[in-house]
């Protein structure tokens, strides 16, 4: 399971597994590849190497699915097995802290089975470094006793396949990521590809919806599925307890801001993030640190969970200086924003009665 980060595991909006999306997640995960709405790229490079693959009769090669968490690496892990008819087996870079780790692992394998290491970035150097001639070679080398009467004993392993994902790959070292033969990059989603995953999911689950309730859904789900999923069970929740059972657009806005969902997307903490670059520190630049401190976080869970949404919204921007809150933030926030002339940061003023001017539909990135 992926590592979660201070806090993250309380946040309804973070992209990160929590132990209460797994029944969900597995029932909803699609089987085939043509069942996986989104990331059309993906789908076209690994459709065609998986027919080669399969023409050839031989093993699809090692694959390294990257990009942010929720959006699918694990479920096209299973696919790419369930393509190629084999066995799929499960575990992540933590798991394995010692060679001998590995060495069960790869000798349990059947013929072109998938192996997938999610965090695979996380895998130890000596680990890694014993993993190198299994790729290649399909065999591994363990060393029997110690000291001058050691010797070594080299196991041959069955041609597999290693499906690694990672939501860091600049640190996958490149003798590692050099042996992947297939690199793809997952991409947030657009909403209109949320929307068919919601209608999906809805269909799934039993929960009565129309579409412009799953459209709100889908407007906050910060093109993350796994987001949109879990906001579409509370929903159905609060549809049964509250509403009449169905999520329509007038439940779905209400329940949304009981969650403290904002029409972007934006939760309490985020907002609580932005406030603090703007009131603190008169909208930046402000240092990375220093933003940690004010918020009483980690300076990792700033970088890596919460700045890329607020970096794709265009509301913060990273300079060589620090941080600084766009005047987008000012507009979302109900702030008006007057960036001085001189370049300092801009000067800040309650305007509860306006709102934001972003417009409804916002690009989550290429489908």
């Amino acid at each position: 399971m992926a590592r979660k980060a201070p806090g993250e595991g309380e946040r309804i909006v973070s992209a990160e597994s929590a132990a209460e999306d797994a029944p969900a997640e597995i029932s909803l995960r699609p089987q085939r590849l043509e069942d996986f709405i989104g990331q059309s790229k993906v789908k076209e490079q690994l459709s065609i190497a998986i027919a080669a693959a399969r023409k050839r009769g031989e093993t699809l090669d090692h694959t390294v699915l990257h990009g942010p968490p929720g959006l699918g690496k694990t479920t096209l892990a299973h696919i790419i097995a369930g393509e190629l008819g084999v066995s799929v087996k499960i575990t992540s870079g933590p798991a394995i802290e010692r060679p001998g780790d590995l060495a069960a692992l790869l000798t349990n394998l059947e013929q072109g089975d998938v192996i997938f290491i999610d965090e695979v970035h996380r895998l130890s150097r000596i680990v890694e470094e014993k993993l190198y001639p299994a790729m290649e070679d399909f065999v591994f080398d363990i060393f029997l006793g110690k000291g001058p009467g050691a010797r070594g004993l080299r196991l041959t392993l069955p041609p597999f396949t290693l499906v690694g994902a990672t939501t860091r790959y600049s640190l996958l070292s490149p003798p590692l990521r050099d042996r992947f033969g297939i690199a793809c990059h997952l991409d947030f989603y657009d909403e209109p590809s949320i929307l068919r995953i919601l209608k999906r999911s809805a269909a799934i689950m039993h929960v009565p919806a129309d579409e412009a309730g799953l459209a709100q859904i889908a407007s906050r789900s910060r093109g993350t599925p796994r987001v949109a999923n879990r906001l579409l069970r509370r929903l159905r929740d609060f549809a049964q307890v509250v509403g009449d059972g169905t999520i329509g657009e007038k439940t779905a806005i209400e329940g949304l801001a009981r969650l403290e969902i904002d029409a972007v997307g934006l939760d309490e903490v985020d907002r609580k993030l932005l406030r603090a670059i703007i009131e603190k520190f008169d909208g930046g630049p402000v240092g990375l640190e220093t933003i940690a401190a004010s918020v009483s976080e980690d300076a990792d869970t700033i970088t890596d969970v919460y700045e890329p949404y607020l970096l794709q919204l265009g509301f913060i921007d990273r300079t060589p200086r620090g941080r600084v809150a766009s005047r987008r933030a000012y507009e979302h926030l109900g702030l008006v924003f007057n960036r001085k002339s001189s370049g300092q940061a801009g000067l800040w003023e309650e305007t509860p009665q306006a709102e934001s001017t972003l417009p409804s539909e916002l690009p989550h990135g290429r489908d």
